[in-house]
């Protein structure tokens, strides 16, 4: 089978289990989870065994309903505690990607509507709402996948940023969606794949789903990526997010607004595959997104046998790092390209989507 065979995130529910595949093992090894507790859950996105804000956000709505599937009150009020606690609890894992407690406010949200139902019948309409958001998020990544192939052509040298790709998501990525959409019409063409220091997601999870599709990709040290781009090899740059602001500053990996400057200087289209989920209107710029800082172990010991960086020497092991919006040629969204001025075009985005889904 190939990693492209299987799901990345999905219910067991005769089990009570969220299916995912450790992707901290890939490419070595196909291991596949099947997580009943929610602090295994919680682990599980925390530990980056489940990522991708997508993902993450798939991940949490199965999560979701599992735990309030287990709660055993009988009235509305008493459930509710019990699910808030639980939607709280699991809200606490990752702070910067949006989609986390996106998914989990849908999912509250749904419990509200339907008070006055019996707790076994808002248990089920959890469960369908779960589903409904993987569902969607495929639906979502296609879109995108077919908005972001009319950005380049056949023959073209692509870029793109840790990994936005299938293992991101439900399926087809949100980055990669426009790769895979060209694969699948037989366009020829190459992909260039930043490792992405220092968990490596683009040199162990990017290139590693692009080579099994059967796509020509190349991985390079995130150092490299100037240097390609000054080559002529690259005419359009796709990265994921995992959070838009409203004036449409963004976080994404860190690196990602290394290669956003160098794409500036050589006079390459940089676009951001963002899914409507992944807008904050309520997030006015990127000053006010919460970086994620993370152990510095990852840098200095993940992946020696002996530590790369002298005992005493401080770390700073930021998840993510902001992009200006005056670096961003424009948003692949679900519902169309959002250009500049993106207070505005991001705006009619989010008011596409709610309407949507009232």
């Amino acid at each position: 089978m190939s990693i492209l065979d299987y799901d990345t995130v999905s219910l067991d529910d005769a089990n009570s289990a969220l299916v995912i595949i450790d992707q901290t093992l890939l490419p070595n090894e196909t291991k596949i989870l099947h997580l009943t507790e929610q602090k295994d859950i919680w682990d599980a996105i925390y530990l980056l065994k489940v990522r991708g804000a997508p993902a993450i956000g798939d991940a949490a709505a199965i999560g979701i309903y599992l735990a309030a599937k287990k709660i055993e009150s009988k009235d509305f009020d008493s459930f509710y505690a019990e699910f808030k606690k639980a939607k709280e609890y699991l809200d606490s894992a990752r702070p910067t990607a949006v989609n986390l407690s996106w998914a989990l406010n849908r999912m509250d949200s749904v419990v509200l509507k339907n008070k006055d139902k019996s707790i076994e019948e808002i248990k089920e309409i959890l469960k369908k709402e779960a589903i409904a958001i993987v569902d969607e998020d495929i639906f979502i990544c296609k879109q995108i996948g077919l908005y972001g192939v009319t950005l380049f052509k056949d023959g073209d040298g692509l870029l793109t940023h840790c990994n936005a790709g299938q293992l991101a998501t439900a399926k087809y990525g949100t980055a990669t969606a426009p790769m895979y959409i060209a694969h699948e019409k037989g366009w020829k063409i190459k992909v260039f794949s930043d490792e992405t220091r220092p968990l490596l997601q683009g040199a162990r999870l990017t290139s590693y789903e692009l080579h099994s599709a059967g796509i020509d990709v190349t991985s390079i040290c995130d150092s490299a990526a100037a240097t390609v781009m000054r080559n002529g090899w690259v005419q359009c740059i796709f990265v994921g997010c995992d959070r838009v602001a409203a004036n449409g500053d963004f976080a994404n990996k860190v690196g990602t607004s290394s290669v956003a400057i160098a794409a500036k200087r050589f006079g390459i289209p940089f676009y951001v595959c963002a899914p409507s989920s992944t807008i904050d209107l309520n997030t006015k710029s990127g000053k006010d997104i919460v970086i994620e800082q993370r152990d510095g172990k990852e840098v200095s010991t993940m992946w020696y046998e002996k530590p790369m960086i002298p005992d005493g020497v401080k770390i700073y092991n930021p998840a993510f790092d902001v992009t200006d919006n005056d670096l961003v040629t424009g948003f692949v969204t679900e519902y169309g390209i959002a250009k500049a001025p993106f207070d505005k075009s991001l705006k009619e985005i989010v008011e596409k989507a709610n309407n949507k889904h009232k």
